[in-house]
């Protein structure tokens, strides 16, 4: 019988199925609208670092057909084969997702699945339906991830942006400033670059109608202002041709048949009229001191010192020909401001809980619906309908807190929209509990799901004030946001493990932690000590593991 999986939901491969060979099918019902269903392969950076793992209609196979697009059937929209024990180390990740091919939204989507088949059995569907989106025109179904094993987790997630967003989020690059050639190929981002041939040479974008003898005829403007007699008769050849080669705002190159000699060029240039043709046909191009030809690449343009502060859309690879007219290249400033926060832009995986860097965290209430538990005064920004409200440990729990040092102050957030936390630029660390254990101290706790039970535990030791120290237990299913000090280290734990009391970060509940004491009566008849008296000795089975921080509070 399959698993009803909910929005946020996860799970182990391991137990849904003991087989590797899966068949994923995702069936949409949306009448009117048509939907292009594909499959990203991404690292450990949740990127698309290799393109031949993003299978979709154009490229329906990973290259050891590890991945495999199957096409209808079934009663599916569309459907993949996935054999897990042969996808390469270097993929983390498969997210399965769908964009709006044409006009339309996810709103007028009827219903939709994405399920898991293993054995001819299905073991997994994740159900949705359009009321749960609004404008959006593309969203993330489900991912099959590595995390010590193979999982399962039921997205959801749609994107304003549709197939561009999508695009984006996995690294992908769409070449808005750059309008593709008339190749007829769909889309611009796809990787095999089936139109790529025809504009290899040039950087600026293909809007010149491409011509079968355009080709051969674009090197020949170089070599003229060198030696203008031998190439006069070849370029009245083909004026178009030579436009195309190099469509830059600049007007067509030199026209050849007007003036057999080099004194004066181009009289058409519509950037310079008067001075660049005199100066460009006068000096050689490795020493030309100003102006290079208008629409010739290689002439000058990596040398005159003195233009070239001018040409500012020099970084979309255009030829600085077009130096006293900057407007001519609107996109120029907008475009170097967008590269430069490209970096910066925020990371929508479609998760719950989500790093935008090492230093800021993003949690999206809208999966799972569930409310998250902060530190007071954690939160830089906020998107949505959010709820904050305090959140009272009571009477018992404040004296609890006080006695043991481990009282947090706390506030609710609730709501639909997303939150991001931080604080005092300390390194976030999510960590995903699936029934399991771990205990925390409170001063590092950041944020925490509020289906997760936390209690202070008591750690047994002789020989320091008070007899034992505290900690914060947490257990169930959730992600609990642990900050540290600096790049934590996580060890293994041995029967000879000791650390600080002061630098341990967290570990896993199921490990045996005694307070060891090295104070000594006859090191106390001395002046001075090492400092390190009271150390934390942890003991378990295999498996378990401390998080120490390079930094003692």
């Amino acid at each position: 019988m399959a698993r009803e999986f909910q929005r946020g939901h996860k799970a182990k491969i391991s137990d849904l199925t003991a087989g590797t060979d899966l068949y994923v099918g995702v069936q949409i019902t949306a009448p009117g609208l048509n939907f292009d269903i594909s499959c990203f392969g991404l690292d450990a950076d949740e990127r698309l670092s290799d393109d031949r793992y993003f299978v979709f209609f154009n490229q329906p196979k990973s290259p050891e057909e590890s991945l495999q697009q199957l096409g209808p059937q079934a009663g599916d929209t569309e459907s993949f084969r996935v054999t897990l024990d042969r996808i390469p180390s270097s993929i983390q990740k498969l997210s399965f997702s769908a964009s709006i091919d044409g006009d339309g939204q996810m709103s007028q989507v009827a219903s939709g699945y994405i399920r898991l088949v293993a054995g001819g059995d299905e073991v997994a569907r994740y159900s949705f339906q359009g009321s749960e989106f609004s404008t959006e025109r593309a969203m993330m179904l489900g991912d099959i991830y590595l995390k010590d094993v193979w999982r399962f987790a039921a997205i959801g997630q749609g994107f304003d942006g549709g197939l561009d967003a999508l695009l984006r989020n996995f690294g992908g690059e769409v070449a808005e400033d750059e309008p593709a050639a008339d190749s007829g190929v769909a889309p611009g981002f796809a990787p095999p670059a089936a139109g790529g041939a025809s504009q290899p040479a040039q950087p600026a974008p293909g809007f010149a109608v491409p011509q079968g003898g355009g080709a051969p005829a674009a090197p020949t403007p170089p070599p003229q202002p060198q030696a203008p007699q031998p190439p006069q008769p070849q370029q009245p050849q083909s004026p178009a041709a030579a436009n195309a080669a190099a469509p830059t705002i600049a007007a067509p190159i030199t026209p050849p048949g007007a003036q057999p000699g080099p004194a004066v060029p181009a009289p058409p240039g519509p950037p310079q009229p008067p001075p660049a043709p005199p100066q460009g046909q006068a000096v050689p191009p490795p020493t030309a001191p100003q102006a290079p030809p208008f629409g010739q690449p290689p002439g000058g343009q990596q040398q005159p010192p003195p233009a070239p502060g001018q040409a500012i859309p020099n970084p979309f690879g255009q030829p600085p020909g077009g130096q006293q007219q900057p407007p001519q290249v609107p996109q120029g400033p907008a475009a170097g401001m967008a590269v430069t926060l490209e970096k910066y832009r925020e990371a929508p995986t479609g998760q719950r809980w989500t790093l935008q860097n090492g230093q800021l965290a993003r949690v999206d209430l809208g999966i799972d619906g569930q409310p998250v538990l902060a530190r007071q005064g954690s939160m830089v920004l906020y998107q949505g309908k959010v709820d904050f409200s305090h959140k009272g440990a009571g009477f018992r729990g404040r004296i609890v807190g006080n006695a043991t040092g481990q009282e947090m102050q706390l506030m609710r957030c609730s709501g639909g929209g997303q939150v991001f936390f931080a604080e005092e630029a300390g390194y976030l660390h999510p960590i995903e509990l699936q029934g399991d254990a771990i205990c925390v101290s409170a001063e590092h706790v950041l944020a925490f799901d509020e289906s997760l039970q936390h209690e202070v535990r008591r750690i047994e030791g002789h020989g320091i004030p008070g007899g034992a120290l505290f900690t914060m237990q947490f257990q169930g299913t959730g992600t609990v946001v642990v900050k540290t000090q600096g790049s934590p280290v996580v060890l293994p734990v041995t029967p000879t493990t000791f650390a600080d009391a002061d630098a341990v970060v967290a570990w896993s509940a199921a490990a045996q932690v005694v307070v060891s004491s090295q104070v000594r009566l006859r090191r106390q008849a001395y002046p001075g000590h090492s400092g390190e008296t009271v150390n934390l000795q942890f003991r378990g089975a295999p498996g378990n593991f401390i998080v120490v921080q390079p930094c003692e509070v």
